[in-house]
C-alpha cells in the first residue's frame, strides 16, 4: 500500500474498500497491527512530537480521515480517492466481520459509552460478536491498572480492538501497547464512540463531502475545538504549501510492512 509523504507522515493513498479489506486481512493474519486514522490535527501534532510521528509511520496503515489530506495527495499527482472517515470505517469493518466471525473489543469513551456502542452496533449488524467493553479512567493509569487492562483485552480473545481515547492519546496507547496486546489489529477511531452512540452530532453529509466538517464541529463544540481550528488549520496550509513548492523537505520516517513512503 503506497504512502504519500504529508509533512513527514506517511498517509496511505487508499480507498474505503481497500482500507476495509486491509483490516480484514490483518485480523486474519494472527500478527499484531495497528491503524491510525489521520487528519490535519494529527499531522500537525506529529510536527511537535517525535514519538507521535514515529508511531504514525510505524503503523500498518494510516488512512486519510480528513478531506484536506486527500486534496494534498491530489496536489502531489495522485488520483482522487474518497475520504476514509473513521466512523464509517468502523461500520464497514463491523459489517464485514459478521460473515468472517470476528469478535470486537471496545476500549475507550466515557463510562457506559462502550457498552452502549456495543448495543448500537449489534442492533445494526445482527450476529456481531463483542468480546468485551471497557472505559478506562480519564487520567494516567497506574502500572497495575495498565497491566489489568492488557490482561482483560488479551483474555477476551478479540480479533479487532477499537480504541476510542481521542488523539493523541489513542495513537500513543496503540504504539506503546501493540506488542503487548494480543489482538491482530487495533484501530484508533476517536469520536466514533460518541458519534455512533448519539452523544455528539455528526456533520451533515454535504459538509463532510465539501471539507466543512471542521466548521460544524467548531459550532457544536467551540470551547474544545477553537484552538485546533484557529491555529492548526492555517499552520497546515502554510507548511503544506512549503512542501509542495519545495521550500521545506520532510524526510519520511521508517514504515513497517510493505508500505512505501514517497
Amino acid at each position: 500500500m503506497q504512502r504519500v509523504n504529508t509533512l513527514g507522515v506517511g498517509v496511505c493513498h487508499v480507498s474505503m474498500a481497500e482500507a476495509v479489506e486491509a483490516v480484514i486481512q490483518m485480523a486474519k493474519s494472527g500478527e499484531s497491527h495497528y491503524v491510525c486514522v489521520s487528519n490535519v490535527h494529527t499531522v500537525m501534532m506529529c510536527q511537535q512530537n517525535p514519538e507521535y510521528l514515529r508511531i504514525h509511520n510505524e503503523a500498518a496503515m494510516v488512512v486519510p480521515d480528513g478531506r484536506p489530506l486527500g486534496w494534498f495527495q491530489q496536489l502531489q499527482g495522485y488520483n482522487q480517492r474518497e475520504r476514509v472517515y473513521g466512523p464509517d470505517l468502523m461500520l464497514a469493518v463491523c459489517e464485514r466481520s459478521v460473515a468472517e466471525g470476528f469478535s470486537h473489543y471496545l476500549y475507550g469513551g466515557r463510562e457506559g459509552v462502550p457498552e452502549k456502542l456495543a448495543q448500537t452496533l449489534q442492533a445494526r449488524f445482527p450476529g456481531l460478536k463483542v468480546a468485551g467493553c471497557y472505559s478506562p479512567p480519564f487520567r494516567a493509569l497506574t502500572p497495575e491498572e495498565d497491566e489489568a487492562d492488557v490482561k482483560r483485552i488479551n483474555e477476551s480473545g478479540a480479533d479487532i480492538l477499537w480504541v476510542g481515547l481521542g488523539a493523541p492519546k489513542q495513537e500513543l496507547w496503540m504504539g506503546r501497547h501493540f506488542r503487548r496486546v494480543n489482538v491482530p489489529v487495533m484501530l484508533g477511531v476517536g469520536a466514533a464512540f460518541d458519534f455512533h452512540t448519539g452523544l455528539v452530532r455528526q456533520a451533515p453529509n454535504w459538509m463532510q463531502r465539501s471539507g466543512l466538517e471542521w466548521l460544524f464541529r467548531f459550532w457544536v463544540e467551540p470551547r474544545r475545538m477553537w484552538r485546533r481550528y484557529v491555529f492548526n488549520n492555517p499552520a497546515f496550509l502554510v507548511l503544506a504549501a512549503c512542501q509542495l513548492l519545495g521550500l521545506k523537505n520532510y524526510p519520511p520516517g521508517a514504515t513497517l510492512g510493505r508500505s512505501t513512503v514517497r
